[in-house]
């Protein structure tokens, strides 16, 4: 299991993509932790030091994934934490939106789970 011994925070408002999401990444060996928007994701974060990745959906209520990115990037103890942005209205530009804006990778939805595992094993350097 490549993913195994890693901890992976899922940060998404439609629990049917956290679903799909855990599913899927489960079968490759990691802790899954999840998270239904940006304050939730920043309280877990400080709950669960040993997350190694953020999965993060851009379009969330109350404090969106680019708000989400920003308090992050700003925490000494975060900033260098791996994060793929992850957003269902994938349009011109997006992607280096949420690159400028901290992320590290960047996924449109539905989610190509060969691609996401590839750009995980990237950031986490398996």
């Amino acid at each position: 299991m490549i993913l195994k011994g890693k901890t992976i925070l899922i940060v998404d408002d439609d629990e049917r993509n956290v679903f799909a999401l855990s599913a899927v990444l489960k079968t490759t060996g990691p802790e899954i932790i999840t998270a239904t928007d940006g304050i939730d994701c920043i309280a877990k974060l400080r709950l669960h030091p040993n997350i190694d990745l953020v999965l993060l959906d851009m379009m969330m209520p109350d404090m969106d994934g680019y708000q989400t990115i920003n308090v992050i990037r700003k925490d000494d103890s975060l900033k260098h934490l791996p994060i793929i942005s992850l957003t269902a209205l994938a349009m011109s530009g997006d992607m280096e939106k949420c690159i400028e804006i901290g992320a590290n990778d960047y996924c449109s939805k539905p989610v190509d789970f060969k691609i996401l595992l590839s750009k995980i094993k990237t950031l986490l350097s398996l």
